[in-house]
């Protein structure tokens, strides 16, 4: 739905891709904030039912874990149920920076749309078990990491450029997919290791 959002989709609606794409930014990096807000009061009044903080090996141990396995659910090419998209009425029922603030927002969320990957997973449960500055921080980083996604359509000028998009992005997407997830999971396993070293 996004690559609606293209130099060409906004001459098309009357509107300013330069404005869009930075109200899309900006939304995307609240709406990571505010998912690291929630996790941080998520976690702070979950934490005091299992004692207070975990302890440093155990918050490694823990976010490894879960990365591990959400990088394995990833690579087996099964995906996360839910179709929930932003809402594509609004393209021609606001402003460029109403709908491209709407949309960032929504996305950097994470989970009030649709998820394609289980690497959302380890994202959440280090929020939850990190302290709050830090849960924040990591909440604007995959907002913005989001952004950088949505803004990868910068180039398409004309029909023909979003067709390439479109063809480049169907060629890349498994590669993509088990690449990210790889990646992933070798960071999951290091901080694995790197608990049991703490804990020694």
């Amino acid at each position: 739905m996004l690559s609606s959002i293209t130099p060409l989709g906004e001459r098309a609606r009357g509107q300013h891709w330069g404005l869009t794409a930075a109200a899309l930014t900006l939304g995307h990096l609240l709406g990571g904030a505010l998912l690291g807000l929630l996790l941080t009061g998520l976690g702070t009044a979950v934490r005091p039912a299992f004692g207070g903080s975990l302890p440093l090996a155990a918050q490694l141990a823990v976010v490894g874990c879960v990365s591990v396995a959400a990088a394995v659910f990833d690579i087996s090419g099964r995906s996360i149920p839910g179709h929930r998209q932003v809402d594509e009425t609004w393209l021609t029922s606001y402003r460029g920076w109403v709908y491209g603030f709407g949309f960032g927002v929504q996305l950097g969320l994470g989970f009030v749309t649709v998820v394609n990957t289980a690497l959302f997973v380890p994202v959440v449960v280090a929020g939850l078990v990190l302290v709050p500055p830090a849960a924040i921080v990591l909440g604007v980083g995959y907002g913005g990491i989001r952004a950088a996604m949505a803004l990868a359509n910068a180039r398409v000028h004309t029909v023909d450029d979003l067709k390439g998009l479109h063809r480049c992005l169907d060629a890349v997407g498994d590669t993509v997919r088990i690449v990210g997830a790889s990646i992933v999971g070798l960071l999951g396993a290091a901080a694995v290791i790197a608990a049991g070293g703490v804990s020694a």
